[in-house]
């Protein structure tokens, strides 16, 4: 009887042990607070990941945005990174350079990763590091009574105004009286939002912030004659009346101070709601080298501290599959990065409200340059276009500029690209 108790007692041993060993395991992630909308759709997106397997539990933890990029970096630097977190799209180049992140190519599934459109996907070096389930898109908006008014064509994804239509469109808005200024491109904004959204209109200008065929010069391209014109038409619609060098906020348009105004599709909500069947969505112009906006947001990346690779790689399957884009897509009304997911969207598939959004994104997005330097080339052309809106002389802004970004990328022997 003894020996059949203890027989009893070590099979039940066994099965306790047995479905303790059974137990998923929980991985770690990081992504910064944002907006209600989007942290549901994120924790919901995470549950459906545990719901669907039972190897792993993905814990979804949150940092506060304002501090984010400081604790991420302390992480990496002390080695504590979790396996998977959020970076915002310019910074991954920074990440991957310091062997902080995980090439993606062959690590995710190919055909996922290849459904990814070029706004979703952080790269550096020639790797894929990360990939975005959501984009925003720079855009004009107007009213169509006011086009009517003034006898302008409508733009289209295919056909957007050229330099000489918008400059005779601002000209037509100002004559009306209407607006204290016919445009506005947020001038008083500092920060992300100038290279973000004016670097571009430089690039449709036939300039751009760095050579990216190497990434270690920016000398004749940043200070080229393009740019330089550039940057000359930029202080010229402060000195010609066309927008206000400090508006006192961002609603301009919807306040009824400007008629055209310059900024991303996150407030297409307030217009509608403001303007109704009048409002216009417009691609931005043609400066001469095609339409070009800002392109990448938020990006998902698995860290090279994780010990769960395989977990890493499922979550990022599931993550970027058609259905989990599109259900993000839905619940926060941002781009989708992916045709299939876009598909799934009421608002961007197509004949949708917003597929004008999801057309400018796939045709005129261009990534903030993929390199460590970018912080300090994005630092350097804020500071030069304000320094011209306020009258400095661009050949002298632009150089200063070029001279504090090659200084940068010398002191780091070329941030992984080789010198010339």
């Amino acid at each position: 009887m003894q020996k059949l108790t203890c027989s009893v007692s070590a099979l039940t041993l066994g099965i306790i042990s047995a479905t303790a060993m059974a137990a998923p395991q929980e991985v770690t992630i990081w992504r910064h607070q944002t907006g209600e909308a989007e942290m549901k759709a994120s924790q919901d997106m995470v549950n459906r990941f545990n719901a669907s397997q039972d190897q792993w539990t993905i814990v979804q933890e949150s940092i506060p945005e304002g501090t984010y990029t400081q604790t991420v970096t302390a992480a990496a630097k002390a080695g504590q990174l979790p396996c998977i977190l959020d970076l915002d799209q310019p910074l991954v180049p920074n990440f991957a350079w310091n062997e902080f992140l995980r090439p993606l190519d062959g690590f995710m599934d190919d055909e996922l990763l290849a459904q990814i459109n070029t706004s979703g996907k952080g790269t550096y070096n020639g790797k894929v590091y990360s990939v975005g389930q959501f984009d925003v898109a720079l855009s004009l908006f107007t009213t169509k009574s006011l086009l009517k008014e003034i006898g302008a064509r409508t733009p289209t994804v295919d056909k957007p105004w050229t330099k000489d239509e918008f400059m005779a469109v601002l000209e037509k808005i100002k004559a009306t009286g209407k607006f204290p200024y016919a445009f506005d491109i947020e001038a008083g904004n500092t920060g992300e939002w100038v290279p973000y959204a004016w670097s571009p209109m430089m690039i449709s200008w036939g300039a751009d912030l760095i050579d990216r065929t190497n990434y270690v010069e920016s000398d004749g391209t940043l200070n080229s004659d393009q740019a330089i014109e550039f940057a000359e038409w930029m202080r010229s619609l402060v000195t010609d009346g066309y927008i206000d060098r400090r508006p006192s906020d961002s609603d301009g348009f919807p306040a009824g101070r400007v008629g055209l105004q310059y900024t991303g599709s996150w407030a297409v909500g307030r217009f509608d709601e403001k303007f109704g069947d009048d409002l216009a969505i417009l691609p931005v112009p043609d400066f001469g080298n095609g339409p070009s906006i800002g392109g990448g947001s938020w990006h998902w990346a698995a860290t090279t501290a994780c010990k769960t690779p395989d977990a890493a790689a499922a979550f990022l399957n599931h993550l970027a599959s058609a259905q989990e884009i599109a259900n993000i897509s839905v619940a926060t009304s941002l781009i989708p990065t992916s045709d299939k997911a876009a598909a799934l969207t009421p608002h961007y598939q197509n004949g949708g409200k917003w597929r004008g959004f999801y057309e400018f994104s796939g045709q005129y997005a261009q990534l903030r340059p993929e390199t460590p330097a970018y912080a300090v080339i994005s630092s350097s052309f804020d500071k030069a276009m304000h320094d011209v809106l306020d009258g400095k002389d661009p050949v002298e802004a632009l150089d200063i500029a070029v001279d504090n970004i090659e200084a940068s990328i010398e002191r780091n022997n070329g941030y992984g690209f080789p010198m010339k």
